[in-house]
């Protein structure tokens, strides 16, 4: 029996799938009544050609290539009308565009998903409101074939951090460590007395059984975890496999399914109908997190303050030996590790985060990357709606743009340098300049003399009046603007991350609006800002020693205090923003939203010359700025902020640079610090550690040392510790070369370190305060 029902939810997941009467559309919510599945079926596909290709394509595939065909009151770029043609299936699409394409003809939007196209063309981003018919008596609620509409409704969700142990030489499943809000638990393989905490199974399939069951029950909406999707789910897959079941892990008994992301096959995704599966290291990085590791262990320890219960290299024998004499023990490293990914999402609010991009870009939750994909789900509704239909790519020579514009550096010491930031440099360009796709469609195409342009480069140009670009950058800037006064951090950075992602966008010969006069307009534009803020700023009488992209860097040389330079960046600010106003709105008759800010003032400044040369260096500084907590030290691409290098060098540096910007003794540090390396006592600090960019084998000529050290590895190790690509490896410089750190058999080369981790580290400033290391640790007599 069918009722009717009114229901707000938010997607989790979205299918499509051909049947025998179209496309059948499958989205399943989360609600506040529970999970919902909504089908919507005997959907159309459809692609576009222009009304001059169509004839062509009808002659090439026969009446018979699309169900229909029709006119639509929309154009291509190229301002031809657009036709539409529907399919029953997509893959009948499918294998029409390949054909068209294969023979030169131009196929437009075919490659959109149709649950993508459903979704973007009723502009619902997340929140859905569902109104139909509902079956009743099923676990979940199921809507057939309801009326889909935007909503601003936010859900939340029910997250489950999930973690496994197992076997380190073998693919044997221990334990599965299950942790939510209000239940924690781990399955594990073995015998003894349920607790509170270990619930036990008599082998891997009662147990991975026991595991679907559980799942079931519970129900999350979200499974987070640590490198959750290529290990655990993938090693539970590969269990399932060996043991002839099938790894159900979705709503309603769904399997999960998965696709290679690499062409080694070593990446994986998953999909799961009625639930999300979102990995702690990638959210982290598509949010812009930077850590020195991405392990579990040392993300933790740097935001909770605490670590795994076991730690090192030994860690995979360690859980066997737990598994075999202390099970119970095992049980609460399992669940402290599902713990601190749970503490790790809520206390960085990984899930709003998730949720807010979610909301912005029309992708779904668990998409990592995607900023082509959400360009596409934000532009293309809009597009239409002006009348267009978007480009199957572009035909210019796919050449790269120039990139942000780095000035060349003034190399030395300074009193007192100010950076000004323009504030969210290329969206305001795209702003002020009115650059996007359509716009300058029409205005390549416009053959009035009359038609206001706003000018270019590399031969684009732009309406005046047209264009959609500008107004998603102005909403997302206003909607930021709020997010920031509520304090709303997650979608700030969400809003932050989608906006500076659309000139990368437009620079991609992947996207479809691809077009180097499009980012070149943008980077362009942006060395001509930064240059004549330059000459600006050194006309009030300030000299700029650098400049980078969207800052500008300001020696004030007649300034007594911090307060006095304070003032002169403020001011500076301010002029520089009036100047930019008038000189738009005079010479281009535009309005401009170009704002730049007086971002830092550095009491003690260091920019260091290429290593070598008397040449300044470029993106490598230092300085010392007042905070409210007191000095602090700022570094930017010098060693102490590189993880390539020792930790050795990187606090050498640090306290050396600290020393000599506080204008306190610094010569005896040194000399302490390489007496205490010769002596042994700074062994703990000598560590390099590196990933494998490739798989091993695959290094043929010049085998850089990491890679050195991962094959005495393996022949020391008779093969048991192999690493893969994308491990770290961890290594020693001895007398005999590179050595990993668990098989090291030779003494460590102390003049190595010496030589190329102390020496360049400290010669970057010695060389501005008259000095060098070689000077101050006796290891050259300089000439009287």
């Amino acid at each position: 029996m069918a009722e009717p029902l009114n229901c707000d939810g938010f997607i989790l997941t979205r299918q499509w799938r051909d049947t025998s009467k179209g496309v059948a559309l499958e989205f399943w919510c989360a609600s506040e009544q529970g999970a919902v599945r909504a089908t919507v079926s005997k959907q159309e596909a459809v692609f576009f050609l222009s009304q001059q290709d169509f004839s062509e394509a009808r002659r090439l595939l026969g009446d018979r290539f699309c169900v229909r065909s029709r006119r639509v009151e929309m154009e291509t770029f190229t301002r031809q009308p657009a036709i539409a043609c529907y399919f029953l299936r997509q893959r009948e699409l499918i294998h029409a565009r390949n054909q068209l394409q294969a023979a030169g003809i131009s196929v437009l939007e075919a490659d959109i998903k149709p649950s993508d196209r459903f979704l973007m063309e009723r502009f619902i981003t997340g929140g859905v409101k569902l109104v139909g018919p509902v079956q009743t008596g099923a676990c979940h609620i199921e809507f057939s074939e309801p009326r889909l509409q935007r909503s601003d409704y936010l859900p939340t969700l029910k997250v489950l951090s999930l973690d496994i142990e197992t076997a380190i030489d073998s693919p044997t499943l221990y334990s599965i460590g299950l942790y939510t809000d209000n239940e924690q638990c781990v399955l594990m393989v073995g015998q003894g007395d349920d607790d509170e905490l270990v619930r036990y199974f008599a082998d891997e399939s009662s147990l991975l059984l026991g595991f679907f069951h559980w799942l079931e029950q519970t129900d999350p909406d979200v499974i987070i975890g640590w490198n959750v999707i290529n290990f655990d789910l993938w090693f539970l897959e590969k269990c399932c496999q060996r043991l002839g079941l099938k790894l159900i892990l979705g709503r309603h008994e769904g399997k999960a399914h998965w696709r290679d992301t690499d062409d080694s096959g070593d990446r994986k995704a998953i999909s799961i109908a009625g639930r999300v599966v979102i990995d702690g290291i990638d959210v982290l990085r598509t949010a812009g997190y930077h850590f020195e590791s991405f392990s579990l262990q040392a993300v933790a320890t740097q935001l909770l303050g605490e670590g795994k219960l076991l730690t090192g290299g030994q860690r995979g024998s360690e859980i066997t030996d737990l598994y075999r004499q202390d099970k119970r023990a095992l049980a609460e490293y399992n669940i402290t590790d599902c713990r601190l990914v749970m503490d790790i999402f809520t206390q960085q609010g990984l899930i709003d985060f998730s949720i807010a991009r979610a909301v912005l870009t029309g992708l779904p939750l668990d998409r990592v990357g995607g900023s082509v994909a959400a360009f596409d789900f934000q532009y293309l509704p809009l597009l239409h709606r002006a009348g267009f239909v978007a480009p199957a790519g572009s035909d210019q020579p796919t050449t790269a743009s120039p990139g942000g514009y780095v000035m060349s550096s003034r190399p030395g010491v300074y009193n007192h340098v100010l950076v000004l930031d323009f504030k969210s440099l290329y969206p305001s360009i795209i702003r002020s300049y009115c650059i996007d796709p359509m716009g300058m469609a029409i205005a390549l195409c416009n053959t009035d003399e009359d038609y206001q342009l706003v000018p270019g480069f590399s031969g684009g140009c732009f309406s005046r009046s047209e264009h959609l670009l500008p107004e998603i950058i102005a909403g997302l800037w206003e909607a930021r603007d709020g997010a920031k006064a509520r304090g709303d951090k997650a979608l700030s950075q969400a809003i932050k991350i989608i906006m500076n992602s659309f000139y990368g966008v437009l620079g991609t010969p992947g996207c479809r609006f691809f077009d180097p006069r499009l980012a070149s307009s943008i980077t362009r534009r942006g060395h001509q800002i930064l240059t004549e803020s330059k000459t600006f700023i050194e006309q009030q009488g300030y000299r700029v020693i650098y400049g980078d992209t969207d800052s500008v860097f300001v020696w004030v040389e007649n300034c007594d205090s911090h307060e006095q330079a304070q003032q002169v960046g403020v001011q500076l600010a301010a002029q520089l923003n009036t100047w930019w106003t008038d000189l738009l709105s005079k010479d281009m008759g535009l309005d401009s939203v170009l704002e730049i800010e007086f971002e830092t003032h550095y009491r003690k400044f260091l920019m260091p010359t290429i290593r070598g040369t008397e040449l300044g260096s470029k993106k490598r500084y230092a300085g010392l700025v007042e905070t409210d907590q007191g000095p602090q030290m700022i570094f930017k691409g010098l060693e102490t902020v590189r993880s390539d290098w020792t930790r050795l060098a990187r606090d050498f540096q640090y306290e050396l640079y600290r020393l000599i910007f506080n204008d306190q003794p610094w010569q005896d540090f040194v000399r302490t610090t390489v007496a205490d390396l010769l002596a042994g006592k700074l062994d703990d600090q000598l560590l390099y550690r590196k990933r494998l960019r490739r798989q091993l084998a695959d290094y043929q000529k010049n085998i850089p040392p990491h890679v050195q050290a991962a094959h005495k590895a393996v022949e020391l190790s008779k093969g048991r510790d192999t690493p893969r690509r994308g491990d770290w490896i961890e290594y020693l410089m001895t007398a005999s070369g590179p050595e990993p750190v668990a098989y090291r058999q030779s003494s460590l080369d102390y003049d190595y370190y010496m030589e190329r981790q102390l020496a360049p580290a400290a010669d970057s400033i010695l060389h501005f305060v008259g000095s060098s290391f070689d000077q101050i640790t006796g290891r050259q007599i300089g000439l009287l």
